[in-house]
This record gives C-alpha cells, structure tokens and sequence, in this order.
C-alpha cells in the first residue's frame, strides 16, 4: 500500500496546531524530539517535519503529496499549488509597518524607499499594483529590527497579535494579505495517494465542522416547538423527545459556535428552559 505523505512546519505554533488536528482525525503520529520524519501507526501516513519556506518547493517537486502551510507563504513561493481545503486556524496577516514616528498618509509615501521583508515577491507585487517601486531588502528573521538598526525606512512581515511591532516602536498601517493554514497538495500525486488524501480530507472537514459548531438541547413546551424550530439552524430536523411532564417536549439540535449567544437569547425569547450546551467531538455528515 502507497503511504501518503504529508509536510508540516518543524516547529512553533503551526507544527503543534497541524499535529493536532492529525490527532483529531484518530492519526497516531509515533514521533520522537528531534525526528525530521515520523508514521504513524494506523493510518498510511507519513510525516516530515519540514522548514517552512521549503515546504512549497518540496509540494512542487512531488517529494511530498500533502502540506500543512500558511497560505501566505503560497502567495509568496507557491501560487500555481492547489488548496484544498482552510484550516481556520494560525491565522495572520501580511502588513506593512513603518515607525511610530513616521507620518503616514498613504502607500504613496513609501515610494522608493527600503522596505526590510522576508516575503520579496508578495512586495514586489503589492507595490507594483500601485505603479510604486521600493528597495526591497530581504531578511530571512527579525524583520522588525530593520528599522531600529537603519537597515531599512518600513518593513512587510507577519502579524498576529501586533505585540511584536509595538514592542519595536512601529505601527501597522496596510493589511495586503489574511492568512491561515490550509491543506495543499502537490499537483504529482497518484491515484491511490488521491484516495488516501480523500479519505484525510473527509476526516479534518468532520474535526472542523464539529470545531465551529455546538450540541444543544432543551426543554420546551409543545406549543413553541414550530416557533423554535424556526430560529434554530438545524442539519435536517430538529430531534424531538417527549418528557415525563406532559405538554413537554425535549429539543436537540446544532448551532454554530459564532451565533451562538443570538441563538441563545432569542430561544429563551421564545420559551425554551433548561438549555444545554455540548461540545461536539467529531461532525460526520
């Protein structure tokens, strides 16, 4: 049997979030500190822990079928590889930042000058959809220092929580990209690697699904149940089970995590008691 094999980060938040969700999906992983390769014990995978900015070259090159990437290094190194399904989490943006001291109007003002990056090709094409040339200069890490060393007049760089400019004296003043890490794969695999990239896809879209969503149960009375049927989201119909107290029913269905607070106070609106909020641990559809 061919084994799939799939690329991750080596490390940082990326490699612990993309090793997880293989977990959720009931993916064994037997890896060791250090190991640059690992299986897993049942399922036919195979994992290599890769430096991110190869990752893309290593899908082109059809050394790896699968990838668990930030898609803002695919805009950068990757643009022709497929993605095929996001993942919602380890999100970014890509921005641009100058000093706090820098009176910033618009993108017009950084015409010419040097910008400090890790990502020259993401640059070159967001300065040149403005007719704008900058002297790009590229870092491999600690892009936010270029500035306070006289390296450079701005910087385009990751940014998550922007601690890291604040604590560098520099402010975020464009956004040209949101990132997240999405599952990519390699435009040489076979056929019955296909399958098996199948069968991972099907079980990290049931992990999300049941990620984003939440079991809920309540009590309401039979009168209301049309009128709760109507505010709930359900799959295909709401599950309703008679209580022991007659003209009493019990409700069950699912909502999604991010209306969840709405929902909540527009059921209890309606006359729903005893309302119930389950996580959900896998969502098979």
């Amino acid at each position: 049997m061919s084994t799939l094999k799939i690329a991750i980060q080596k490390s940082g938040r990326l490699n612990e979030d993309s090793i997880q969700i293989l977990k959720d999906c009931g993916i064994s992983i037997n890896n060791g500190n250090d190991q640059l390769k690992a299986e897993a014990s049942n399922f036919p995978l195979e994992v290599l822990y890769l430096r991110n900015s190869d990752i893309p070259q290593y899908l082109i090159d059809g050394v790896v079928d699968l990838a668990i990437v930030g898609d803002n290094l695919l805009v950068e190194k990757g643009k022709h590889i497929e993605v095929i399904q996001k993942l919602g989490f380890s999100k970014c943006k890509v921005s641009v930042a100058v000093p706090k001291t820098f009176e910033y109007k618009s993108i017009q003002d950084l015409a010419g000058l040097r910008v400090a990056t890790s990502y020259p090709n993401t640059v070159n094409e967001y300065f040149s959809s403005f007719g704008l040339t900058v002297d790009i200069h590229q870092i491999s890490g600690s892009v936010e220092i270029a500035p306070n060393i006289g390296l450079a007049d701005a910087i385009v760089d990751i940014v998550s929580s922007g601690s890291t400019l604040f604590k560098n004296n520099l402010k975020e003043v464009e956004v040209i990209l949101k990132s997240e890490a999405v599952l990519a794969v390699s435009p040489k695999v076979s056929p019955e690697i296909q399958k098996h990239i199948d069968t991972l896809k099907f079980r990290i879209q049931s992990v999300l699904r049941a990620r984003n969503s939440k079991y809920i149960l309540m009590n309401v009375p039979n009168d209301k149940i049309d009128e709760i049927g109507k505010i709930l989201p359900v799959l295909r119909s709401l599950t309703v089970l008679p209580l022991a107290q007659e003209g009493w029913s019990s409700v069950h269905s699912v909502i999604d995590k991010d209306t969840f607070w709405d929902v909540i106070d527009k059921l209890k609106e309606a006359g729903a008691e005893g309302i119930l909020v389950c996580p959900i641990e896998k969502m098979v559809l």
